[in-house]
């Protein structure tokens, strides 16, 4: 006669109080109990026709792990915290999208975080989190709080900072540099023949780094007067058609905009059609991002690509390296680059 489980039991009893079970869910699998722990928290300990049999159990008997019991028992928690400036800008949807599907490959889930590029927020988002003992925690940038600096470096976690690199790193970082982004933009257009440069920009220190570095590097072209709308946060079109709105009131007119985002580029292409201008033979207009509406865009927006697929990747393989013990614990840096994108809109 087959062996009932508890589920089935309680369900001949009319109740349906008993919650199921690991045994439970082996028994019906026909494998031992380890072996569907092993499936459910450490996929790479079984083979994947042993997993998949298992998951295909899981589902048809409706079992939810008790995570809780199971970080525990192995002091692994299987969650990444993701801090990110916000969840409106997909700007970062590339780079989170693809560090989120090898997370997953991997067994891991992923907790975002919005901090609104703000490093007090960013703060009290990981007062909260470091209680719940993530494995690992992506941060956006390297500009915190020295609170947060301190804590991180007490908790013994893995961090990495995306987005960005610097002299200071808490940990490992996975990003490029903003003050090369803007000498490479200087000497590119400057080499085609643009004099009269202007940035549009968001309130945020990384586009601002960006900006004077690109101010920086004009005036080694001796180009000194270099007009800037620095509008607050958000990133939307509203605000790209008001910069460009604001620059067309002075005396002198842009032939190159450069702007902080693709969104706020698409705000000044849809300002300019609307003001009769020309693009690029009025005013030239560069983004920066590479998202992905940024080619169907009209006229097709040119633009700064920061290989965020390929940061994602990054990222998660610094953890899982990390977490496996591949890797040490020694600060690490990885450039994963940037390419200047130039199609209709330059």
């Amino acid at each position: 006669m087959a062996k009932k489980s508890k589920r089935e039991i309680a369900s001949a009893n009319g109740s349906s109080e008993t919650p199921l079970t690991v045994a439970d869910v082996a028994l019906k699998a026909g494998v031992s109990p380890i072996t569907v722990s092993r499936a459910l928290h450490r996929p790479e300990l079984v083979s994947d026709s042993t997993r998949q049999h298992v998951l295909e159990t899981v589902r048809e008997m409706g079992y939810v792990p008790n995570l809780l019991a199971g970080s525990l028992a192995s002091s692994k928690s299987r969650l990444v915290a993701i801090l990110l400036p916000t969840i409106a800008n997909s700007i970062f949807a590339g780079a989170v999208q693809a560090m989120m599907d090898r997370l997953t490959e991997a067994g891991y889930q992923s907790l975002l975080g919005p901090t609104g590029y703000s490093p007090e927020k960013e703060e009290v988002l990981l007062e909260a989190i470091l209680g719940r003992r993530p494995d690992g925690i992506v941060l956006t940038g390297t500009l915190h709080t020295q609170a947060s600096r301190n804590r991180l470096a007490s908790a013994g976690i893995p961090v990495v900072e995306a987005w960005d690199l610097s002299d200071t790193a808490l940990d490992m970082q996975v990003g490029f540099s903003h003050e090369k982004v803007g000498v490479l933009v200087a000497d590119h257009f400057y080499a085609k023949g643009y004099r009269r440069f202007s940035v549009i920009s968001v309130d945020d220190p990384r586009a601002i780094r960006r900006c004077n570095s690109l101010i920086e590097r004009l005036r080694e072209h001796d180009l000194h007067d270099v007009p800037v709308e620095i509008l607050p946060l958000p990133s939307t079109w509203e605000v790209g058609r008001v910069g460009l709105k604001r620059l067309q009131q002075r005396e002198s007119r842009p032939e190159l905009i450069f702007c902080s985002s693709d969104t706020l580029a698409f705000g000044v292409l849809a300002e300019a059609a609307s003001q009769g201008l020309r693009v690029p033979q009025d005013v030239a207009v560069l983004g920066f991002g590479d998202i992905t509406n940024a080619k169907f865009a009209h006229p097709a927006l040119s633009t700064v690509s920061v290989n965020s697929a390929r940061m994602g990747r990054e990222v998660a393989e610094a953890l899982l390296e990390r977490f496996s013990g591949s890797r040490d614990a020694s600060v690490s840096q990885t450039d994963t680059g940037f390419e200047l994108i130039e199609r209709a809109s330059t």
